[in-house]
């Protein structure tokens, strides 16, 4: 276990959990052991977590000067910390209380911070007041628990002053996790002994905060920042969470669907997705219909936006050598559909919401005339899209796109591979069935395309009928057909040829370039 000494001489505890670049993660109570941060749901699969103990609490030692605990002065150890490992910069990461901590030091230290992330934020520092009101409202959302009305009674009595905060909490601790589960009993069940409480009492001392000062100075803070909340929490709600974001310039803002206070407790796959995606320098995030998308970015701004979309099961990762090569004269873009990759999982899952996914991305970054490329899935999606706004898309490249023509055998029920997914499985037996029976509508609208369209197909080692590929490129007005023989994952394939065929349909300067062998105009 390795440890560092403060200003003061205290000798403070830490403990690393995986490998990667290091994540200062600070933990909440307050002054609570760093224990009930756990590996965060899986990050440090991600991650180096650099999980601290508080002076007091967990392997670290008890200081001589108790007021050394109020939040103010802990933010010397913070960067005691941070001298200690030796960076220049730290990604940071608080939870609940310490994220006043940690707005402390952003306000004291702002070019230390490479990252700020912020979980289910405390908000005192910045004079953000958490409400009675806001606790009544966020319980209301667990009004169909088995355990809603004597958590509530316990509120409103503590509330009352006929309880004390001590003598009410176990009835309304379910209100902190988004399932009172078995996982969430047992950690729920740790934590009295891994609290200081008298360190607790000092945490929030007379002095430990000026919001004034604070605000001005966070809005001078220009490292990116993310502020997740939890979608049941009482402390803060999303609302308190979202002022809280609003207070800085680079700032993203997060809810976590069906998660409380411990949204790595209540979902840890929608946590490590969200903090991972913001951690990554070259993945982007946007909220888009309601939905987290996660995007990566390259080339110039200025460039010609060209928007990259996966198939089933893929990722933007499935884009990069494409990319790579378009980025020499596009801005280019690729998407991770809901479910997929480090967007959001939703759980429900359709062509026609991957279209509304593409839509929303397109408005969101404002790239309405964006050439955008398709690969089968990601295909439908494109020329849902281009069928209902045939203005928002300026070129269209269908890869293997299905036609939508009704499969003949259908597939039968598929089986979940007994191996983690980088994808949520329900979109393999959705989007199956409608392969099975789908809308006719998608086909006999494939006429209203105004785009210039560019259909490319895998030739005869793709499961996909190429004759049908060919029908469809006679539907659509201003279309071609390039065959490319790679079977149906032609750009990860043969992505030299892949590319001769963009360039043949005018996305480089140098459009005159012989097709490659195996390449061939339908």
């Amino acid at each position: 276990m390795p440890t560092f000494h403060a200003y003061d001489g205290t000798e403070i505890a830490y403990h690393l959990l995986g490998e990667g670049e290091p994540l200062i993660c600070v933990p909440g109570g307050p002054m609570r052991a760093s224990a009930y941060l756990g590996d965060l749901g899986g990050l440090a699969a991600h991650r180096q977590l650099v999980l601290l103990d508080l002076r007091g609490t967990g392997d670290s030692a008890f200081p001589d000067d108790p007021s050394t605990y109020r939040c103010d002065r802990l933010v010397d150890d913070v960067e005691a910390l941070r001298a200690h490992l030796g960076h220049e910069r730290i990604d940071l990461l608080a939870h609940s209380a310490s994220a006043n901590l940690a707005a402390l030091y952003a306000a004291r230290h702002p070019k230390r911070l490479r990252t700020l992330t912020l979980v289910t934020p405390g908000t005192r520092a910045a004079g953000i007041t958490v409400t009675d009101e806001d606790w009544r409202d966020a319980s209301e959302l667990r009004r169909d628990e088995p355990w809603f009305a004597e958590g509530r009674d316990a509120l409103e009595s503590m509330w009352a002053g006929q309880r004390s905060l001590g003598d009410a909490w176990p009835a309304i601790e379910p209100f902190t996790y988004g399932r009172w589960d078995a996982a969430a009993r047992a950690h729920a069940a740790a934590a009295p002994g891994q609290a200081n409480s008298d360190a607790a009492k000092a945490y929030y001392q007379d002095g430990a905060f000026d919001p004034a000062d604070t605000v001005a100075a966070l809005r001078g803070v220009t490292a990116p920042v993310l502020v997740l909340a939890g979608e049941y929490d009482g402390g803060p709600t999303p609302d308190r969470a979202a002022e809280l974001a609003a207070l800085f310039p680079n700032a993203e803002f997060a809810v976590q669907r069906g998660a409380g206070h411990y949204p790595w407790i209540d979902d840890p796959g929608a946590f490590v997705r969200t903090v991972s995606a913001f951690l990554d320098p070259e993945v982007r995030s946007v909220q888009a219909g309601g939905i987290r998308l996660a995007y990566r970015v390259w080339g110039e701004p200025s460039a010609p936006p060209v928007v990259l979309v996966h198939g089933r099961c893929g990722s933007s990762r499935t884009w990069t050598e494409i990319a790579e090569q378009l980025a020499a004269d596009h801005r280019v873009y690729a998407l991770d559909f809901r479910g997929h990759g480090l967007s959001d999982w939703t759980g429900r899952y359709s062509f026609e919401l991957f279209r509304d996914d593409l839509h929303a991305f397109l408005e969101a970054r404002n790239l309405s005339g964006a050439t955008v490329v398709g690969h089968s899935m990601g295909g439908v999606a494109a020329f849902l899209l281009a069928e209902r706004d045939p203005a928002l898309i300026g070129r269209l490249v269908l890869e293997e796109a299905p036609p939508l023509i009704p499969l003949d055998p259908p597939r039968p029920p598929a089986q979940r591979p007994d191996t983690e997914l980088d994808f949520d499985w329900p979109v393999v037996p959705s989007i199956d069935a409608q392969l099975n029976d789908p809308d006719p509508a998608a086909r006999e609208r494939l006429g209203e395309i105004a785009a210039p369209t560019l259909i490319i197909g895998g030739g005869p080692d793709s499961h996909l009928a190429q004759d049908q590929l060919a029908r469809m490129a006679r539907q659509i007005p201003d279309c071609r057909l390039v065959t490319i023989d790679a079977g149906h994952l032609v750009h990860t394939a043969r992505p030299a040829e892949f590319l001769a065929a963009l360039r043949s349909f005018g996305m480089d300067r140098d459009i005159d370039e012989p097709l490659a062998d195996g390449v061939s105009l339908g």
